[in-house]
């Protein structure tokens, strides 16, 4: 379905056109601009409209364009025929809402083409990348990358120029590289756009993380955890004092699984306070605090204010280095219960990690609640070409006991670490996966492909 009339023409005048292909129809309000719609009849040969009452043509033109077809490879084929691009780019003006904008150059639908697109797939990331003869650009689904479309080679200097009017970035800045955030309203959808560019061999290239606020699921049960692993994962971070890690590779999900235990939590009766890098969501009641390199704040002297602000809860968005590690195992120690996320393999290898920073045994011993490992697989959908469609988490959670807590002083191996918390229940990532697979929810070949180490 096509809706050809602009967005910001279709609300202000009430007409919507939806074009199947064959005959489009006209809808217009009660009290239409009539001189608009008999132009509109006019211009695109319409024979059928229908009359609605306001209220629910409002409804319907923020629907139509909030999940609209625009195809970004028919909008590149377009641009690609206007020559003058140094024109289009000149004297834009910032974009905050993808669908209020009336001004059609080109170069601009191109990239709102893209960003939409990428919202209605359910891209993590986009990348735009330049070539010697050609641009790439590539959405993240599901954790794999995969071509979009291959913009003309001259298209790129224009569409890396736009996209850092639209974050606010140095335009003139070309050799070093550059980090902004963009917000947006797709229809009634809210969209934080974390903007990186990077000078390349053959120009910038740049990455979008895209953060959809209105449709975050941020609750244990919806990234996937259940039974026992959910018990023990609520029993832990409910806990007065201690510290509980949350391990994995980088878009495993950690971070989304620190918010939904944060989200559970009752903030008008304690105060949670979290230090991260960046600020992924915005969460109610929650004190947000980013680290910010320019001017020195690091997550070391983020967590020492923290501590002076009478938290009861701190979440650590992640930990980095030796001095964040230790000023957590103090927190943890002294009446605050920390949440972080650390970079590990499994959940037995995130004791020796810390260890290798510096922790002393016994502080880690008398704090450390547990660890919490994780991986995101792909589910089974036949309808994809892929075979895939969306994500849900497959975990490995080790409760620190008794004979842990003496092992982790003793500096035990992390192989006799695990064989104690698999005797006491622990069940490893590769399990849960495999339980997944006897539900028909994924595949083995994917729970191979994301716990071989």
């Amino acid at each position: 379905m096509r809706y050809p009339l602009p967005y910001a023409f279709a609300r202000t005048s009430q007409l919507l056109i939806e074009d199947d292909g064959h005959e489009p129809l006209l809808w217009h309000g009660p009290s239409p601009d009539w001189q608009a719609l008999s132009e509109v009849q006019r211009r695109h040969a319409v024979q059928r409209w229908q009359m609605l009452d306001a209220g629910t043509l409002a409804h319907r033109i923020s629907a139509a364009y909030s999940q609209g077809e625009s195809s970004a490879a028919l909008v590149v084929s377009e641009v690609e025929s206007d020559a003058d691009l140094s024109r289009m780019m000149q004297e834009l003006p910032a974009v905050e809402d993808l669908l209020e904008t009336a001004d059609d150059a080109p170069i601009i639908r191109m990239l709102n083409a893209l960003l939409t697109q990428a919202a209605r797939d359910g891209a993590s990331d986009i990348h735009i990348e330049p070539y010697e003869r050609h641009s790439s650009v590539r959405f993240r689904v599901d954790g794999d990358l995969r071509e979009v479309v291959q913009p003309n080679r001259a298209l790129h200097a224009a569409l890396i120029s736009r996209l850092k009017i639209m974050a606010d970035l140095d335009i003139a800045e070309k050799r070093l590289p550059q980090d902004g955030r963009i917000s947006l309203r797709l229809g009634t959808r809210a969209i934080d756009v974390r903007v990186s560019t990077l000078p390349s061999a053959h120009g910038e290239r740049a990455v979008l993380r895209l953060l959809d606020k209105s449709e975050s699921k941020l609750s244990l049960e919806a990234v996937g955890m259940q039974g026992e692993t959910l018990r023990r994962f609520t029993h832990l971070t409910a806990q007065p004092h201690g510290i509980v890690l949350v391990t994995g590779p980088t878009g495993s999900g950690k971070t989304t699984t620190l918010y939904a235990a944060l989200s559970r939590m009752d903030a008008s009766h304690s105060n949670i306070m979290t230090v991260e890098d960046p600020i992924e969501y915005e969460l109610a009641g929650v004190g947000q605090t980013q680290v910010n390199a320019k001017i020195d704040l690091t997550f070391a002297k983020a967590l020492r204010a923290i501590l002076r602000q009478d938290p009861d809860v701190i979440m650590i968005g992640e930990i980095r280095d030796f001095e964040t590690a230790q000023i957590a195992i103090q927190a943890s120690l002294t009446g605050h219960l920390v949440l972080a996320t650390l970079h590990t393999n499994d959940a037995s290898s995130a004791v020796t990690r810390l260890i290798d920073m510096g922790v002393e045994p016994f502080l880690l011993s008398s704090s450390l609640l547990g660890v919490l490992a994780q991986r995101l697989v792909r589910k089974i959908d036949t309808t994809e070409p892929s075979g895939y469609r969306g994500r849900t988490g497959i975990f490995e959670m080790l409760v620190v006991d008794d004979t842990i807590r003496a092992q982790i002083h003793r500096q035990a191996s992390e192989a006799e670490i695990r064989d104690t918390a698999l005797a006491a229940g622990m069940r490893l990532m590769r399990d849960d996966g495999e339980r997944l697979v006897r539900e028909g929810i994924t595949t083995p070949e994917e729970v191979l492909r994301v716990t071989r180490d």
